[in-house]
């Protein structure tokens, strides 16, 4: 079939933030619009009320702004095609609903909502799944709209053809659905309201959409909108079915971890992008990330930016087989971005989790960041810089000391860390400046002096100022914390001895 200019569409539901499964597809549209010059349409799909979280739309907005993809049309952006959200279009829907019953295309369905879930439940107790009986004859229009004046919640569905469905497919080919799998459906709830499938269906064709990439989850709904194509006289799209994302021990990821995880005392997994956002991750990883999971670019590359993406990206090289999302890959991406990008981006990004996340770092000035995260080089996530900083943000009287780290570092051979902490205490306290080159200076010089490796003097200190074992290097440390918040933390130290 032959189309003009490419015009995809993400269309998200408002029911809270944007999974990374989202995210993936809504990537590979954005990809395939940008490299064909083409134009990227968002379009919220908020029919459903039952459903709709509040804020959903905004969050979804601003996770999609967070990993660098854009659209050409859409809320705030507007353009010739809207309205955009779905909820503003229900006239568009009930026109076409229209169009189907005067075709004879689509009837009104006057079972009760009592009698279809009595049939349901029948259903149930043989084990069996309700598959929908047209009713013979079918109710006239008339019928209908007596029932409807009547006070009855009455649907109209949509008339199957008396035919297999054949759908087309980029990456699984002709997949052939028999008539007898398939059943007439709703596509105008007993509120007046369209179904999801059919407001799709208008909307792809009244926005001149021409190709339509979504997961595998969504191919048995495929058949239902070809149809629907078919007696409205549209276009069918150009239909791409993405692979399935799932957890590396082959269970679906969904927010159905997040849940499990809390209910067994366990830190819940990331499974939106805001997760992935407020947990320390680089857009430009994540990105690079998702956009392997059902893709390969080839020539066994995977590091690679939005643009090369966008250069190498083609629909014959995804994949039909599901993708895993392998957590410790995704984290050696991060850690490998984190080197990769430049001061500026990296300290832009670090303001931006510590915003939110709420992180303590977000009440750190832009020098105390950039000096961070040069002494925080390696990090894997922008959550080690602040899991390595915790000693800033604590007051100097209320640091809590890691017993462990106590009894090791300070109280082991018969205190030999708090006597280094003495020395320490006098030799900081008299140098003529507080500055790395220095302070690294006095240190080697203590172990020059007593033929001691570094780690016996500056893991002593490294307790007595931060309360662990673990924090940048001593120097940048030290530095960070300052000379009179740091001479104040040796004192306290001291004190942990316990008595004799």
């Amino acid at each position: 079939m032959s189309f003009g200019a490419v015009r995809v569409r993400f269309a998200p539901s408002p029911t809270g933030y944007l999974h990374v499964g989202g995210a993936r597809t809504a990537l590979f549209n954005w990809v395939l619009a940008r490299q064909a010059g083409g134009a990227v349409v968002l379009r919220v799909e908020d029919t459903d009320r039952s459903r709709h979280v509040e804020d959903s739309v905004g969050k979804i907005l601003d996770d999609l702004r967070w990993l660098g993809l854009d659209w050409d049309e859409g809320p705030d952006v507007g353009g010739d095609h809207g309205p955009y959200f779905q909820s503003h279009r229900l006239d568009l829907y009930t026109g076409h609903v229209q169009r189907l019953l005067d075709s004879g295309d689509a009837y009104y369905a006057l079972e009760t909502p009592e009698e279809l879930a009595a049939l349901r439940g029948d259903a149930k107790e043989r084990k069996g799944v309700l598959k929908y009986q047209r009713p013979d004859p079918l109710p006239t229009v008339e019928q209908g709209l007596a029932a409807r004046a009547d006070g009855r919640l009455i649907t109209v569905r949509f008339k199957m053809p008396e035919r297999d469905i054949v759908v087309h497919d980029e990456v699984l080919g002709e997949v052939r659905i028999p008539r007898e799998e398939l059943e007439d459906f709703v596509i105008q709830k007993n509120d007046g309201g369209p179904t999801y499938h059919f407001a799709c269906v208008v909307d792809d064709e009244l926005m001149n959409i021409t190709h339509v990439l979504r997961g595998q989850e969504h191919l048995m709904n495929t058949p239902k909108h070809v149809a629907m194509q078919e007696a409205l006289g549209f276009k069918t799209p150009v239909y791409v079915h993405l692979p399935l994302i799932f957890n590396m021990d082959g269970s679906k990821m969904g927010k159905r971890d997040k849940e499990k995880a809390i209910k067994a005392g366990l830190e819940p997994p990331e499974i939106d992008v805001h997760d992935f956002r407020a947990a320390g991750y680089l857009p430009e990883a994540l990105l690079n990330f998702i956009s392997l999971l059902g893709w390969s670019p080839g020539d066994d590359r995977e590091q690679m930016d939005l643009a090369e993406t966008i250069n190498r990206f083609t629909v014959s090289r995804v994949g039909a087989a599901n993708a895993k999302f392998d957590r410790d890959k995704l984290v050696a991406f991060n850690t490998d971005w984190a080197a990769r990008v430049d001061a500026e981006r990296s300290l832009e990004a670090l303001r931006d989790f510590a915003h939110v996340s709420g992180s303590p770092l977000a009440g750190a000035d832009d020098k105390t960041l950039a000096h961070l995260l040069r002494a925080c080089a390696g990090m894997r996530t922008f959550r080690d810089v602040e899991n390595k900083s915790a000693f800033l943000f604590v007051e100097d009287d209320s640091i809590a000391y890691d017993e462990k780290a106590v009894r090791k570092v300070l109280a082991k051979n018969e205190g030999a860390g708090f006597a280094m902490l003495d020395t320490l205490l006098s030799t900081l306290r008299d140098l003529d400046s507080w500055e790395a080159d220095l302070i690294d200076g006095a240190l080697k010089a203590i172990c020059e002096s007593r033929d001691l490796k570094l780690g016996a003097v500056a893991q002593p200190l490294r307790v007595a100022v931060t309360g662990t074992t673990v924090s940048p290097p001593i120097q940048d440390t030290l530095v960070l914390l300052g000379r009179e918040r740091t001479l104040k933390r040796i004192e306290i130290a001291g004190k942990q001895k316990a008595p004799a």
